[in-house]
């Protein structure tokens, strides 16, 4: 399907004109004519605005899948939140609350929980609402350690070519500065954490993490890394109230990015590009008091 496709239907006995929907589509692809909308333009962003601020329900937006809305873990209100309408001390709690989780517990993630995270993640925006996300999820605690183990092995390799001299700095002369930038700031870190995970068991990877969702991105995303960081905020955020703890793994971005065969052993097709990888799992960890953050530089102008 067109991405921009119009599929707005308008009812024209329910429509009263009030021309709210105009006032709200980002597109131009309604019109007020003889009292009522009709679409005039070619090209929509199915981002419903109009079906959402219509008083009378008087349009849908059959690109918009009303099973988005429909959760298995909780009911959702569907009726509007109004600007200002919910506490921002509660909200704030939340934000404040999240942390990184690095111990988890054996206990496994309930798909269902898996889905609705994944529900609640395409309500981020996104450029152009394109909404070209895709998701794969590791459920098992042995899928984690099995992409873990390649994960593992990739870096093993890149510090074989880390650890040569001649090699880095010869990169280095020619302008490529990546590996010996790597080497610098990395290679120590990574080869203790590799050896524990070879050699103790320790996974200092997935940290024990029993899933694992994988945001992805479609050709057609205008905004590939900014849209899929976008839903991956709305996963931790909304694993915390579900009582999972989840954690970035940038590492496994990175080493998928690098080797773009990694993906291709868990059956993501080579037309995707992966830009966040969130480990999940109930977590075995308790903190007692939110603890702040370092001050960021702020301008006003």
């Amino acid at each position: 399907m067109n991405p921009k496709e119009v599929t707005i239907v308008l009812d024209p006995v329910k429509c009263t004109g009030c021309g709210l929907c105009l006032a709200v589509c980002p597109s131009d692809t309604l019109s007020i004519i003889n009292g009522i909308a009709v679409i005039t333009g070619e090209n929509s962003l199915s981002c419903g605005h109009c079906m959402g601020v219509c008083p009378s329900a008087a349009i849908e937006v059959e690109a918009i899948d009303n099973e988005m809305t429909s959760f298995e873990t909780f009911s959702l209100d569907k009726k509007w939140l109004k600007y200002g309408g919910f506490p921002t001390t509660d909200l704030a709690r939340i934000i404040a609350s999240r942390r990184s989780c690095r111990n988890f517990k054996n206990n496994p993630v309930e798909p269902e929980h898996l889905r609705d995270l994944i529900k609640l993640a395409v309500f981020a925006p996104s450029g152009t609402n394109s909404q070209a996300w895709t998701f794969t999820c590791l459920s098992s605690r042995k899928q984690v350690l099995d992409f873990g183990i390649t994960i593992k092995n990739f870096f093993q390799n890149l510090n074989k070519k880390a650890e040569n001299y001649y090699f880095r700095k010869g990169l280095k002369l020619v302008g490529i500065k990546a590996l010996d930038t790597y080497y610098n700031e990395y290679y120590s870190s990574v080869k203790e954490a590799m050896d524990k995970m070879e050699n103790q068991g320790i996974d200092r990877l997935f940290h024990g993490a029993t899933a694992c969702i994988m945001i992805g991105s479609g050709p057609q995303a205008s905004c590939p890394k900014e849209d899929a960081m976008l839903a991956a905020g709305n996963i931790l955020l909304a694993s915390h109230t579900m009582g999972l703890g989840s954690c970035l793994i940038g590492f496994a971005v990175e080493a998928m990015k690098a080797d773009r065969s990694i993906q291709e052993k868990i059956d993501i097709p080579k037309a995707e590009k992966i830009h966040a990888v969130i480990a999940l799992g109930y977590p075995d960890e308790t903190y007692k008091r939110i603890t702040g953050r370092k001050k960021p530089i702020i301008r006003f102008k």
